[in-house]
């Protein structure tokens, strides 16, 4: 991953917050043309953007037909950071949505997901019915409006900021400058 990379070449100490994506998307997930209905948006065209910048960093990425939430993922993140396990549980919620479409939103999923990372899968449910790290969320989403972001990857460093996909140069110009 090119966040690898940058931390590698330059130093670079990441912070991670995470992002209110469609929150309204229900548990089950969302078709994806239920969600940009109205909106003159080309789903096709969107997911083979995302294809070729997957592929241009080595990332499986499959093609989706549905949307999940992942206000629950983003929760157990929190947890992961906190257990020392956030960037292993990035990994593999990444893998789990993107490479093989599964739904990050549902308990089962979850528990593999944590377990996958190294994490005790026992204590999943424990953890979200208790909204142990729902504060950390709220507060990253927070932050987030605070950054005006409404697209993602955005990436922040100092006062200057990059949003969507770039190549990897754009980064690494973001932190030493042009």
């Amino acid at each position: 991953m090119r966040t690898d990379s940058l931390q590698r070449d330059y130093g670079v100490e990441l912070r991670w917050t995470v992002f209110p994506l469609h929150p309204e998307i229900p548990e089950e997930g969302m078709a994806l043309a239920d969600l940009f209905r109205g909106r003159n948006f080309d789903i096709e065209a969107m997911q083979q953007r995302l294809k070729v910048v997957a592929d241009d960093v080595g990332l499986p990425v499959v093609t989706r037909t549905r949307i999940g939430n992942s206000r629950r993922a983003q929760e157990l993140g929190k947890w992961a950071e906190a257990m020392g396990k956030g960037d292993e549980f990035r990994r593999c919620t990444y893998h789990a949505y993107f490479a093989e479409g599964r739904n990050i939103a549902i308990l089962p999923e979850l528990e593999t997901i944590a377990e996958a990372a190294g994490l005790p899968r026992d204590d999943v449910y424990d953890i979200l019915a208790q909204s142990l790290f729902a504060d950390a969320v709220d507060a990253d989403w927070a932050r987030s409006r605070e950054l005006a972001v409404t697209a993602v990857p955005f990436h922040l460093f100092g006062e200057k900021t990059l949003a969507g996909f770039h190549p990897y140069q754009d980064y690494v110009n973001l932190i030493v400058g042009d």
